[in-house]
């Protein structure tokens, strides 16, 4: 069995130590889906939603969580964010959002992408929860990266 990053050589949970690896440019994007109804969909495309605007808001609370991933996930290097931005889309039967982080330094930026569309669309569930319960937070995922020693990355449809 391969040795696995994130344990000491007792088997207890352990930071993996960077310091030898090189500083680099890496950047990823992840994305998220808020399905919700059409009532909800139309009352966001109005802007008539009770809250205020669910869409500007959830871009900040995006780009605020991106800089808070090491103190929500165990284990997760804070890092030095050159770049973060979120971008929300509505669609037919949802609102897109798509998160982008990137840094210069010694491991990678997916966890901050992926942070920044989660709590994105958390945010659009509480901005449109009064109008809409049934909303569905999907596809929360890691779309490409660049940078590191894995390489890049971009997910086959």
């Amino acid at each position: 069995m391969n040795k696995l990053s994130h344990t000491d050589a007792q088997g207890r949970v352990a930071m993996v130590d960077t310091s030898a690896k090189p500083t680099t440019t890496r950047r990823a994007v992840a994305s998220a889906r808020v399905l919700m109804s059409p009532e909800a969909l139309a009352a966001v495309r109005e802007a008539r939603t009770p809250k205020g605007d669910p869409l500007e808001t959830a871009r900040l609370a995006g780009i605020m969580a991106a800089k808070r991933t090491a103190d929500l996930i165990p284990l997760c290097h804070p890092l030095p964010l050159t770049h973060i931005e979120v971008r929300a889309e509505l669609r037919d039967t949802c609102v897109y959002l798509e998160a982008e982080a990137a840094t210069n330094a010694q491991t990678g930026v997916e966890m901050e992408a992926l942070t920044a569309a989660s709590v994105a669309a958390l945010t659009i569930y509480d901005m449109c929860k009064a109008i809409d319960k049934g909303m569905t937070i999907t596809d929360v995922r890691l779309e490409r990266k660049t940078g590191g020693k894995s390489g890049d990355y971009v997910r086959k449809v």
